[in-house]
């Protein structure tokens, strides 16, 4: 009797037991297989993430390029902008020259002209002769006005110290009362348009005996 009664436990605990076992069962596959699935969705997750990255990091070598590149695009367009402005304003400046050169043969041959007068003659009992001296003297006034309104000016440099940027040499010979390296003679005056020699005065160089 008593192992009947022992039998009966087992048979009714089995039965309350198996119940609440099949319940458990469903949530303790559930946890396994999420365990499971973010196991495999961790690597995928890395390797999108290097992805990005690597993206990002070659997007940001090109923006900096591009910007490497915009800049020196302004800087050459700032260069051009300055090279044509000054080619603009030397335009401006010296785009005479080639007519002050033709004046300039003028300008010599008046000046010749008046030193060729002699100045004993200029009289009043010589109208004529003092006349057409006036009027050559005044011409030459006026146009010497005109090349200082435009920006020529004359170089007279005796007595001055030789530089070659604006004299030119045609002989050296020991003058008296002359320092060697200065200009003891001018045979013919030279011209500067703004600053810059136009044409370099001819001139004659003193040197040691």
């Amino acid at each position: 009797m008593a192992s009947l009664c022992a039998r009966a436990v087992r048979q009714s605990y089995s039965l309350v037991a198996k119940p609440a076992l099949s319940r458990a069962s469903p949530r303790l596959l559930c946890t396994a297989s999420q365990q499971k699935k973010d196991e495999t969705d961790k690597p995928e997750q890395s390797a999108a993430e290097t992805l990005l990255a690597e993206e990002k990091a070659q997007l940001e070598e090109q923006v900096k390029d591009m910007t490497e590149k915009y800049k020196r695009a302004l800087a050459d367009t700032e260069n051009l902008r300055t090279r044509s402005q000054k080619m603009i304003e030397d335009a401006k400046l010296y785009g005479i020259q080639g007519l002050c050169k033709d004046l300039l043969d003028v300008a010599d041959i008046l000046e010749k002209a008046t030193e060729s007068v002699p100045k004993e003659e200029v009289t009043s009992q010589n109208p004529h002769l003092k006349n057409l001296y006036d009027g050559l003297v005044m011409t030459e006034i006026q146009i010497q006005k005109v090349f200082t309104k435009h920006g020529l000016a004359k170089l007279n440099p005796d007595g001055q110290k030789f530089d070659p940027y604006e004299h030119e040499a045609l002989f050296h010979a020991p003058v008296e009362g002359k320092e060697p390296g200065t200009v003891a003679v001018v045979t013919k005056v030279g011209y500067k348009l703004h600053g810059r020699t136009l044409r370099p005065a001819l001139v004659g160089v003193a040197k040691a005996p």
